[in-house]
């Protein structure tokens, strides 16, 4: 698994490393630029996740078709493009085409779908963790080195070194990535149609809740900079861009911790929606503090606060979509989550840079509180994917041909077969039917 799943999360850690590396210190250094205010500001910080709306659903799509591989290098090739434009700008609006075309190369889905494709669903679990970990220790280096080489040589390099990231990422997918193995399924052209990736009430409670986590986040690191780097008597604590590290590694620390036991619970001890809604709780509470502290320890508590709330979901989020998604819409159900999570950070963005131009981090705050108690509710209504298993059979003991009887079989989800590995594999709701009973069906 792990020579399967390594290459692919090193991929797309080093984009989201690039994306994560101006965060601590863009609407600070944005707001710098010529033509530019706080609304504007919160659209360079959301406005990559504006595009990747946009394209992560036909992304999800063309990686079905016309193949995974050919779609990642499509995508990163244009995420190279929008790196190298916003190291050239001069002006608010040039840095905001550049994000745009960051954004543009939406390939996290791909890689997703690619995941969920060369691992098995009982350790799939596993996967997404180590993926979310790479996620995770990228956010960390760039939570550290952003500032300091932001603070130090300019913005302008950070996104410099984004494109030489995304060209690393180009380099390991083309030496180190295995070809995902042929699947066969048994779906209908009907069935196949984009409109079906909307009809599990599961998927549609994981989209809202990639669109509340992300619009949140973006929200978060629109205050934190600027909070922390305006002048006492602008409201804000007084510090330097380059000592903001301070401010987030030991947020990183705690949060990258948290993500530990919020995987073995959420996964293997099939409580992913009460770590859901813990996770909540703790984002609400960190926005309080950063909502009304009244000096900088209390203001870093309430960021750590967040980061533990915001971290415990990573290993969890892509994992349950992809467990929830039929084989044959695991890119366009994850496509379309991704364009909910980035229209989320889109939205965040521009909520963000109004509440803030227009009144003041403490509104903010009590807006997102409001949110989080919606996002809580709304989560109340998702069912654990424990409740469903995978049988996993062999040519030579079970016959394929059989497999169109179990249409009729009460409780199963769906069947296929993997040409590669040479296995018939059906899932089935553990509520309904066993087991037994399928093998049973199927046996030579």
């Amino acid at each position: 698994m792990m020579k399967s799943v390594m290459p692919l999360s090193l991929i797309i850690a080093l984009r989201f490393l690039g994306l994560f590396i101006v965060l601590p210190v863009l609407s600070a250094y944005a707001l710098s630029l010529e033509g530019s205010n706080a609304i504007l500001v919160g659209i360079v910080v959301g406005g990559y996740a504006l595009t990747q709306t946009v394209f992560q659903i036909p992304f999800g799509l063309m990686s079905d078709k016309l193949g995974r591989k050919k779609t990642l290098l499509i995508g990163l090739l244009i995420f190279i493009l929008g790196s190298i434009v916003a190291a050239e700008s001069t002006n608010i609006y040039m840095l905001m085409l550049g994000r745009f075309l960051q954004g543009a190369g939406a390939i996290g889905s791909v890689v997703t779908a690619m995941i969920s494709d060369l691992v098995k669903e009982e350790t799939r679990a596993h996967a997404m963790a180590i993926m979310g970990g790479t996620i995770a220790m990228s956010f960390a280096v760039a939570m550290i080195v952003g500032p300091v080489v932001g603070g130090y040589y300019g913005v302008d390099k950070l996104f410099w070194i984004t494109a030489v990231l995304a060209t690393l990422a180009i380099l390991i997918l083309f030496t180190k990535v295995p070809n995902p193995p042929k699947i066969i399924h048994n779906y209908s052209e009907e069935e196949s149609k984009m409109k079906e990736v909307f009809k599990d009430k599961s998927l549609v409670i994981m989209y809202v809740t990639f669109l509340f986590h992300t619009s949140i986040m973006t929200m978060a690191f629109f205050i934190i900079p600027i909070v922390m780097t305006h002048s006492i008597d602008d409201g804000g604590f007084g510090w330097d861009k380059v000592d903001l590290w301070k401010v987030y590694l030991p947020a990183m620390v705690f949060g990258l911790i948290a993500m530990g036991p919020a995987a073995v619970f959420g996964e293997k001890k099939d409580k992913g929606k009460e770590i859901f809604l813990l996770s909540i709780v703790l984002i609400a509470l960190g926005f309080i503090l950063m909502g009304f502290a009244s000096n900088a320890i209390l203001f870093i508590v309430g960021v750590v606060l967040f980061f533990i709330g915001f971290n415990m979901f990573e290993p969890l989020l892509q994992s349950f979509v992809s467990k929830f998604a039929k084989v044959h819409q695991k890119g366009a159900a994850l496509g379309v989550a991704n364009s909910f999570a980035y229209f989320g950070a889109f939205l965040g963005g521009l909520l963000g840079g109004w509440l803030m131009h227009s009144f003041s981090r403490s509104t903010l705050a009590l807006v997102v509180v409001v949110l989080c108690v919606g996002w809580f509710l709304w989560v109340m209504k998702l069912r654990n994917p424990g409740h469903r298993g995978n049988v996993y059979m062999d040519y030579d003991r079970y016959d394929k041909e059989r497999l169109d009887s179990l249409k009729m079989v009460k409780g199963v989800v769906e069947y296929y077969t993997n040409e590669t590995e040479g296995t018939i594999v059906v899932k089935y709701d553990k509520d309904i039917t066993d087991e037994d009973s399928i093998r049973e069906l199927l046996v030579k």
